[in-house]
Parts: structure tokens; sequence; C-alpha cells
């Protein structure tokens, strides 16, 4: 761990120091850039004041050709700053997720939460403290997206969780690689939007726009329009209502259908930022050279039929978007008007959607899986203890040796578990506090993690394919007028239901029935558990009831115990968190009363 803690600081000292040079550079060039644009003008201007005029013209356009030279330059530094910034950024983080400082991180994914989602509530999935703020690097909604759709519907297929184990694997040994790429994505501070519309976007061709005789009939009057325009001040006896004339033409002309084309144009301009970026994460997974079978199946789609790579076309769109940003400028309508350059930004578009704009949702989700697989891969770079999971059919075998909680780091304790046939469910007893939740949670957010594809926490781990359902943490809902009991039994019957209709049923349950006696609870906990078993469920109960525990009896061992114990030292309370085989044994309520002030 201490090696790569050394290398995270050593890669953000490295870009702390390349964001200061180019800082030190923008502010020299600014200077420059000043210097000359100052003695441009009076060099300009005293020339042309000493009936130098040919040499004034000549010397202006030097100096303008100076000043377009270092403005160009100082944009390009001002990204490459935001690029090492970005890189310092990605490793600073990287430090904080292996010190534990990770709930800093201020995207949780909370925008994906499903408050009636089978697991992802209860085991923390989403929100503050979540599997998702944890590990999540990617920067593009769609990326985002692609991660929290792993999470929420994990996969069933055994060859391909293989195969995103290969991808993961070898991405994590892609350090530098994946932090660029990472890099790439947070240049354009992508909002949190649905992206639906640029898809929507692409897949409309307007057939108007596509006609190349239409475009050379433009390109005509652009250039009519420049020569009307200047020549009364270039030949004697013109008029210059004339060029007052051409003005209003191409007025009328930028004003038919001009909401449809604002529309489109203005598509685009929002997404110039993200398309960027596009192009760079593109041009970087294009120029690296992967092994994995999923990842080279993932790259693939990046391939037109023709052969030509979508970095190509995406790089063209962006140039096309810089064409449309410069609308923004107030002054650029007057060239607007006399270029109708509207129309020359809508045939770019139209052309580029004609030869590949049904692509480019396939193009962006296959980025996106890139970002989701890397944020995933982090995991393993960073947690070399955690082990690739063995998934094994449908039969029922479940085999950890030193599981933990994953996104528990300094309090992390680790244990043993085996569930296997005949033994269908795990009852788990213990008094208050003593890590019954915790461990229902650490078995649950495993799977999810081994279903991904993912590292788990453990050195051993083997699972069937299961589908996970858990009834943990319950409220009332007033909007809804739903007690917490009864939204209990909601949960309760969601399960059930899915027993009859899925393959394989595996379920977290915490102090079932809770919110009622202590009779009822115990009725209601001992039929639903058989229910479950027969339906050919398997799972986990947490429970206080320990007249439960006769259920391993009863069902000839298809019921297991197990408990969790507190020891006192000191006259003080301790948990060792470790689970034990059998029912418990001791009991914490009073001295917890007690401990809070009230005498009992």
């Amino acid at each position: 761990m201490e090696k790569i803690k050394d290398e995270y600081e050593k890669r953000k000292e490295y870009y702390s120091s390349l964001v200061k040079k180019h800082q030190r550079t923008i502010a020299l060039i600014s200077n420059l850039r000043l210097v000359i644009f100052l003695v441009g003008v009076v060099a300009t201007i005293f020339l042309y004041m000493i009936k130098r005029h040919f040499l004034s013209v000549g010397l202006f356009i030097i100096f303008l050709s100076i000043f377009i030279i270092l403005v160009k330059k100082h944009n390009k530094l001002i990204e490459e700053k935001k690029y090492s910034l970005g890189l310092y950024q990605i490793n600073e983080n990287s430090m904080k997720r292996i010190e534990g400082q990770w709930k800093e991180f201020k995207d949780t994914g909370e925008e994906f939460y499903e408050e009636d989602h089978n697991y992802s509530v209860d085991l923390d999935i989403f929100g503050r403290g979540s599997l998702f703020q944890w590990i999540n690097t990617a920067s593009t909604f769609l990326g985002r997206k692609r991660l929290s759709e792993a999470m929420k519907k994990p996969c069933k297929n055994i060859s391909e969780i293989y195969e995103r184990q290969e991808a993961i694997n070898e991405l994590a040994e892609k350090l530098d690689w994946r932090q660029k790429f990472t890099a790439e994505g947070v240049m354009a501070s992508e909002k949190v939007i649905d992206i639906d519309d640029l898809f929507k976007w692409s897949k409309d061709i307007k057939k108007f726009y596509c006609s190349k005789s239409l475009r050379i009939i433009f390109k005509g009057l652009s250039l009519l329009s420049i020569i009307v325009l200047i020549l009364p001040f270039i030949v004697e006896g013109v008029p210059y209502y004339v060029s007052s004339f051409a003005i209003m033409i191409n007025i009328l002309i930028l004003m038919w259908k001009n909401d449809d084309r604002a529309a489109s144009l203005g598509t685009i301009d929002k997404y110039e930022d993200s398309i960027k970026s596009y192009y760079g994460m593109i041009a970087a997974i294009e120029g690296e050279v992967f092994k994995g079978k999923y990842l080279k199946k993932v790259k693939s789609n990046l391939i037109d039929e023709e052969g030509n790579k979508a970095s190509k076309y995406i790089n063209k769109l962006s140039s096309i978007s810089e064409m449309i940003s410069m609308k923004r400028n107030a002054y650029f309508a007057i060239i607007n008007i006399i270029t109708l350059w509207d129309y020359h930004c809508m045939f770019a578009l139209e052309q580029w959607k004609n030869q590949c704009g049904k692509n480019l949702q396939s193009w962006i989700e296959s980025i996106a899986e890139f970002e989701a697989l890397s944020s995933l891969a982090i995991i393993k770079y960073d947690n070399p203890s955690f082990v690739l999971p063995k998934i094994e059919g449908d039969l029922l075998n479940i085999h950890a040796k030193e599981m933990g909680h994953p996104l528990l780091t300094s309090n992390r304790v680790s244990n043993d578990f085996k569930m296997e046939k005949p033994t269908e469910v795990l009852l788990i007893t213990g008094s208050n506090m003593s890590g019954k939740s915790t461990f229902l949670r650490t078995v649950g957010i495993n799977l999810v993690l081994a279903y991904m594809g993912a590292p788990v926490c453990a050195k051993e781990f083997t699972c069937p394919i299961m589908n996970i359902y858990t009834c943990m943490r319950i409220s009332d809902n007033l909007d809804k007028n739903i007690s917490s009991f009864y939204a209990e039994l909601l949960r309760v019957k969601k399960i059930v239901e899915a027993t009859k209709s899925q393959s394989k049923v595996f379920f977290l349950l915490d102090e079932i029935f809770k919110g009622t006696n202590s009779v009822d609870r115990h009725t209601g906990a001992k039929v639903l558990i058989n229910r479950l078993r027969e339906k050919g469920a398997a799972g986990l109960v947490s429970t206080h009831d320990l007249e439960l525990g006769e259920l391993e009896k009863q069902s000839n061992g298809k019921v297991k115990n197990y408990h969790f114990r507190e020891f006192y030292k000191a006259n003080k309370i301790n948990f060792d968190y470790k689970l034990r085989e059998g029912i418990s044994t001791t009991k914490n309520a009073l001295y917890l009363i007690r401990m809070i002030g009230i005498d009992t």
C-alpha cells in the first residue's frame, strides 16, 4: 500500500510543478502579447501619419500575424495547464481514496438513487459514503450512468463476468493511460445532463442542407456579398446603397427557417467542450494496445464499416462546433450577415451527420464503457490484496476467506464465510452494535462487485449467480401514507414474488418484522424463512429473536446458526466483530441504556 501511495504522491508533485510551469509561461505570453499589440498599434499609426502607407499596412500585417500566433499559443497553454491540473487532481483524489478521505468527493451518484431498487439503498450503492462515491472516476454523464447501471444491474453471464475481470485486471496495470484518459474527460467539466438530445440530433438528417449544389450556391452568395460590400470602396461611381441592399438580402436569407437552424446549432454549441473531450478520450483508446477480449471488442466499435477511425470524425465535429461557438461573440453577427455563416455551419453539420451520425451514440457508449471499467480498475490497483472471485453456476456455494467490507478501511474486520448445501439460510444473532447488519452488507456489496467483474474485499471468494434482494433500511412514507411496518411487508412481498419468477434469489433480511409485537414477529419470521427456503431461495437473516435458533434443528441443518458477541474489559463494552458458529448467549441492551445515563 505504501508503494502505491508513493507513486500517487510522486505523480501529484510532478503535475503540480507542471501546472506552475504552465502558469509562468502563460503570464510571459500574456505580457508579450500586450507588448506586441501596443507596439504594433503605435508603429502602424506612426507610419501612416508620416505617409508611409504601404510600410504601415505591411507592418500591421506582420504584428497582427505575431499577435494571432501568440493568442493561439496562449490558448493552447491554458488547455495544457487545465489538463495538467486535472491530472494533479486525479492523483490527489487517489491519495484521499487510499487514506479513507473519499467521502469528501462531490460526486455521490445521488441522481441514480432508486428508492424501490432491490438492494442499492440497503447496500449503500449511491449517495454519501457509497460504493459509487468511492470508486467513480467517470466524468461524462454517460460514463457515470454506465457505472451506475453496472451496479444496479450486475451481469448474470459467467463468461462475460470473466471477460470483464480480464479487462479490469489489464486496465489496473495501465495507471498512466487510465489517468490521462480520465483527464481528457475532466477537461470538459461536463454537467450532469442527459445527452439524449445529442443522440436524437445525430440521427435527424435534414436533407435540405445535404445538397451539394446548394452548398456551392451559398459559397457563391457569400463571395458575392463580400465583393458587393467592398465594391463601393474600391470602384469609383458604385453607390453605397448597393452594399446596403446586399446586406438586407442576406438578413432575409438568414431569417428563413432561423429557428430550425438555431436549434441544431444550439445543440452542438452546448456540447462543444464535451465533444472536445470525446475526441481526446477516443484518441486515447485508439492509441492504446489492449490484449483482453472485452477491451478489444469495445475498442472495435470505434471503427466504422469502411475502416475509418471514430477520432477522425469526432475531430471534424469538434472543428465545426468551434465554428459555431464563434457566434457567441456579439461582433460576429456582422460576419454572419456578410458570409451567411449559419448556413455554412449547417451544411457542414448535415454532411457530418450523413457520413457518420448514426455511429455517434455507439462511439460515446464505448467511451462510457471504458470509463466504467477504469473506475473498477482502481479497486484492483489500490487494493492489491483484493481478489477476483470465482463464479460457479447456479449451485449454492458461497465461500469467502478473510472477507471484509470494501468501504471500511481503518476499522475493517475480516471474516471467513461459507454457505453451501444443505445449508440454505444463515441465522445471525448477536447483541446490539455487534456487527450483524454490517456483515449482511459486507456479503451483499461483495456479491455486487463480483457480478460487475470487479475484485472483492477478500483473499478468496467463490459464489454462484444469484439475484440479490434486501430488506434492511425500512422507513415510513408520509407522502404515500405507508407505515414502516407496511413498507417492510411490501418489501417482503417483492422478495417472495421474485422466488416465483427468478431462478435463484439471495436475500438479506435485517431484524425482520421489528415493527410488531414479539409473538407476531417470531411467528412471521419463522413462516417467512421457511417459505423462502422452500421456494429455493437462500440468504442471511439477522435477528435478536434467539428462539428462531430452533430452526436449525427443525430444518435438519438447512438453517444454520451464527452469531456475533461483545466482551467487557475494565467495565467497558468491546466488540471484536468476529463471526462465530452457534446462537448468541450475550445481551447488552441494559448496559447501553445505563451508559447513556438512564438507571435500570
